[in-house]
Parts: structure tokens; C-alpha cells; sequence
């Protein structure tokens, strides 16, 4: 079951997960959850993958949690508690990985991209959308609001813009969340071609350097700028002690492309 919730397919240095539970809006459900946790471990371990695009089947990126699958969880012990901190923390964990991958993540989203779906396009590292593509933080319109979402579109986006699309319900159009930063990028024609294309620019450049700079950004960004200043020499120091390294700026010097095997 979960095998077929995530479905994987490679093209060359380019992996493309697709959440593949149309019927269900691709709802984070449980098994949704663990199966994208594990396709992500997955190409975690796999050298031969230099970039990650995150799409979804049928006609939305991703609707959020199940709530169905949350209701039900209130006959449980405690009334259902343990259960959504578990939930919780489990799509936190997700979210996290996403941005401990080594592999820069694209999110592809189309249709709508709301609540916990919201959170997936602003924790993914890039995101290009379809021009008709709405995104919100709209838990509140039933009573509950979008603490965990929250914490990825905070730090996405200005805050005021963050707190009314939390606090109003609304959703925002593909045009605005490029605006205020929550997207790159709006796709012109072949969302899934031009999602391509954006991510073998990134594929093709050296694919050690990136991945020392994927980890390097977050890892500053939680810095004061003194130390992020500190850390991010270190960084570029051990970036420029590799030999792919090496060869990158003796082809640029020698106006010549670089042999990176």
C-alpha cells in the first residue's frame, strides 16, 4: 500500500516523487506520511540523484491531513491526543527530512496546495506551481488553526503576509505566492516540463558543491551573523579542498568546460 502512495520514477540524476492518492487529494494520511518519509530516505542514500521534484496526482497538489482519519482518532485513549501529537510529530519529522536531504526538493504544485499541503510547497527547498495553482492556510475556517503549517510559511514568507492567510482563511493565487516568496517560479505552459527543466539546471551543475551548500544554508540560517559569517568560511574552505573543485575553476580559468564525472 504504501509502495503505491508515493510513486517513484528516475530520470537520469532527477528523481520526480509523485503523491499518488488522487481519490483523497493527496491528503498527508498516515500511510501518505510513512511512505514519503521512506522514498525520501531512500534517495538520501542514492549518490546518483542530484535533484528532487515532489508532484502530485489528479487535480491537486495536496489537500493536508486526512481529517476523516483525525476525526476517528478521537475514540481513542485520551480522546484522541496521543494520537494527533504522534501525527504531528511524525509529519514534522517529514518535513524535516525534506530539508536534511542532500538533494535540493522542488515542490510541482497544481490546483490547490492548502493547510499541511500549504506546508509542503514552503518547506520544500524550490517550488514551481501552474498559473491557476491557490494556496492557503485555511484550518482556521473550521476551527482549527495552522500551528504546524505555521512554521514553515513564517519563515517563507513576511510575517503579516503569513498571519493573514492564517488568521482570514484565504487563499492566495499562484501570482501572489511568487510575490511574497512562497513559490519561484509560475509555469508558462507544461508545468511538469518546466518543473523538469528547472531541475536539471540544478542537476547540472556539481553536484558535491550543492549539496554542501543545501546543508550550509539551513544550518546559517538559524545563526547570528557573526557565527553564520564563521561557519559558512569553514564551509566554502572544505568546499574548495575537493578536487571536482579543483577541476571546476581550472576549466573556468582555462575557458574550457569542467570533466566532472
Amino acid at each position: 500500500m504504501n509502495e503505491a502512495l508515493i510513486l517513484r520514477e528516475d530520470h537520469g540524476p532527477i528523481a520526480r516523487l509523485t503523491l499518488n492518492n488522487p481519490a483523497k487529494l493527496n491528503a498527508l494520511s498516515d500511510a501518505m506520511l510513512a511512505a514519503l518519509h521512506g522514498r525520501l530516505d531512500d534517495i538520501a542514500k542514492d549518490d546518483t540523484i542530484r535533484v528532487v521534484i515532489l508532484s502530485g496526482a489528479g487535480k491537486v497538489f495536496c489537500a493536508g491531513h486526512d481529517l476523516k482519519e483525525m476525526q476517528a482518532a478521537r475514540a481513542s485513549q485520551n480522546g484522541g491526543r496521543e494520537a494527533w501529537v504522534n501525527l504531528f510529530e511524525r509529519c514534522s519529522a517529514v518535513m524535516a527530512r525534506i530539508q536534511s536531504l542532500p538533494q535540493p526538493v522542488i515542490a510541482q504544485a497544481h490546483g490547490i496546495a492548502t493547510a499541511a499541503g500549504c506546508q509542503l510547497v514552503a518547506t520544500c527547498d524550490l517550488a514551481i506551481a501552474a498559473p491557476d495553482t491557490k494556496f492557503g492556510v485555511n484550518g482556521v475556517n473550521i476551527g482549527l488553526f495552522c500551528s504546524t503549517p505555521m512554521v514553515a510559511l513564517s519563515r517563507n514568507i513576511p510575517r503579516k503576509q503569513a498571519f493573514e492567510m492564517l488568521t482570514t482563511g484565504e487563499f492566495i493565487s499562484a501570482e501572489r505566492a511568487r510575490e511574497v516568496g512562497l513559490i519561484n517560479r509560475i509555469a508558462k505552459d507544461d508545468l511538469a516540463r518546466e518543473a523538469m527543466e528547472f531541475a536539471q539546471t540544478i542537476a547540472g551543475k556539481l553536484g558535491s558543491a550543492v549539496r554542501i551548500g543545501k546543508q550550509a544554508f539551513y544550518e546559517q540560517a538559524q545563526m547570528t551573523t557573526a557565527q553564520a559569517y564563521a561557519f559558512t568560511g569553514e564551509v566554502m574552505a572544505v568546499n574548495m579542498a575537493r578536487d571536482d573543485t579543483d577541476e571546476g575553476i581550472k576549466a573556468f580559468l582555462e575557458k574550457r568546460k569542467p570533466d566532472w564525472d
